[in-house]
């Protein structure tokens, strides 16, 4: 028998109606010992084994202003291109988001310059 090719064998599929592929489907469990449909199980296993791991993307909590108010909102300015009113109302709010859903490396980038100049900062 001449070996089938991937799109061969899609196109014979095609061809077929719903009772004859789940003959197929009954075939193959018996000759192979396998579900065909436990292989959709295998995605949802990789993406418990994500939340496992952690949040991926985190928000960029300014809690406090600390000592120096306006080298916070210099940075505030800087990381939102929000104009000077804007970003010294988002300072005066705190705790309030700076950043939301932000990968973890940039998350801890923002998070390091807003502790430099003075602020208190939560990722959550």
């Amino acid at each position: 028998m001449a070996k089938l090719t991937p799109a061969a064998f899609i196109e014979s599929l095609k061809e077929m109606t719903i009772l004859e592929i789940k003959a197929l489907i009954d075939a193959m469990k018996e000759e192979f010992g396998i579900d065909p449909s436990a292989v959709s199980s295998a995605p949802a296993a990789a993406a418990v084994v994500e939340e496992e791991q952690g949040p991926k993307e985190f928000d960029v909590v300014l809690t406090s202003v600390g000592p120096s108010k306006v080298a916070v909102i210099k940075v505030v300015r800087e990381l939102t291109g929000l104009g000077l009113i804007e970003a010294k109302n988002v300072v005066d709010a705190a705790p309030k988001a700076i950043k939301e859903k932000v990968k973890e490396d940039e998350a801890k980038e923002i998070a390091k310059k807003l502790t430099d100049a003075g602020a208190t900062v939560e990722l959550k």
